[in-house]
């Protein structure tokens, strides 16, 4: 619940800002009829009260279409974007487009990249979603596989926990990688999940549970960590080897289904995408791939999204909605649109 009441506390400040960044905040006294507002956001009476204020202060903008994730993810906080979405269509009267957050993550690369070449595969790496998806168009998936557990985002927030480092764990774990000596060195290598299996699936709650033992064992195994230094160096090498496990997983299983599929383009999204190892793994990769003595790929194209724009972010969602401007919901059919904490890429 903390996480819905942080969502509800932003969303007007946040609206506020990206209006006025985008020249379409225009001031106007407004007399707001709340009566159908309230009941839009029942549930959020203390947004009700901040959407208000802000609708009696500014007037309509210059908008023919508003984006709104429906889903997937937590539901409470879906909940909240929706309805906040659907007062905003019911008072501005603008049409919606509910976007899948999972799609989202893959189009934003179309920024940019205009003439994107099919079949593509798609890999999603955050902390809630580890995907990989077959693309033969844009709005034509098929997941090929996922993870049966923790996600790689998760995977590295729990082994920072293990580690003491700060949340959210796989940047804390990236600067530490970055630091990689010789100096240290583990006694145990750290498996790597299904990275052999004949499918496209995940697996990374038995890499955490790895760590967890490995980190213990460094410590029974007559090797005391009294030392600062000695102690931030074995840390160091915990989360380099990390770091890899992830990686090669990733990397093999994504370079599986590119040349089972043969596909054209490659497409990375979601938090994690944003480490720079994994981004220059995967660039090393593509070109190993296509080399002498492997098996050949066909020309691929490698697509990551601008750093700032991996993790989750409202430009994705609103190239999504462009994308998918023929499934609008009018004001008269808002009711239609719900949260939906599973929703699919594809059936």
């Amino acid at each position: 619940m903390m996480a819905k009441r942080e969502h509800q506390k932003n969303l007007v400040p946040v609206l506020t800002k990206a209006l006025k960044e985008s020249n379409l905040l225009k001031a106007e006294n407004t007399k707001v009829k709340p009566q159908r507002l309230k009941i839009i956001l029942e549930r959020e009476p203390k947004l009700y009260k901040k959407i208000v204020a802000f609708l009696q202060k500014y007037k309509k903008p210059d908008l023919g279409l508003i984006a709104v994730t429906n889903g997937p993810g937590l539901e409470p906080c879906l909940w909240v974007g929706v309805n906040f979405a659907k007062a905003l269509s019911y008072y501005w009267d603008i049409p919606i487009v509910p976007v899948n957050h999972i799609e989202s993550h893959i189009l934003v690369n179309f920024l940019g990249n205009s003439e994107v070449k099919f079949p593509a595969i798609a890999l999603i790496v955050s902390g809630g979603h580890t995907e990989l998806i077959l693309m033969r168009g844009i709005g034509k998936y098929k997941i090929l596989g996922e993870t049966r557990d923790d996600a790689a985002g998760e995977c590295f927030d729990k082994c920072a926990k293990i580690l003491g480092l700060s949340y959210p764990g796989g940047p804390e774990i990236a600067r530490l990688a970055k630091l990689q000596t010789t100096r240290y060195k583990l006694q145990t290598k750290l498996p790597r999940p299904m990275i052999n299996t004949k499918d496209y699936d995940f697996s990374f709650s038995g890499l955490k549970t790895a760590v967890l033992y490995a980190w213990q064992k460094e410590e029974k195994g007559g090797r005391k960590f009294h030392c600062s230094e000695i102690s931030d160096q074995k840390k160091i090498a915990f989360a380099t080897e990390i770091q890899q496990a992830i990686i090669d997983v990733l990397l093999k299983k994504t370079f599986k289904a590119v040349k089972d599929y043969k596909a054209k383009t490659l497409f990375v999204g979601g938090g994690v995408s944003a480490n720079k190892e994994l981004r220059k793994q995967f660039q090393r990769a593509l070109t190993a791939n296509g080399s002498k003595g492997s098996t050949p790929l066909t020309p691929l194209d490698l697509l990551f999204p601008p750093v700032d724009l991996s993790t989750d972010n409202a430009l994705m969602a609103a190239v999504t909605g462009y994308f998918h401007r023929n499934k609008k919901i009018a004001r008269s059919d808002l009711a239609k649109l719900r949260a939906n904490a599973n929703l699919r890429i594809s059936k």
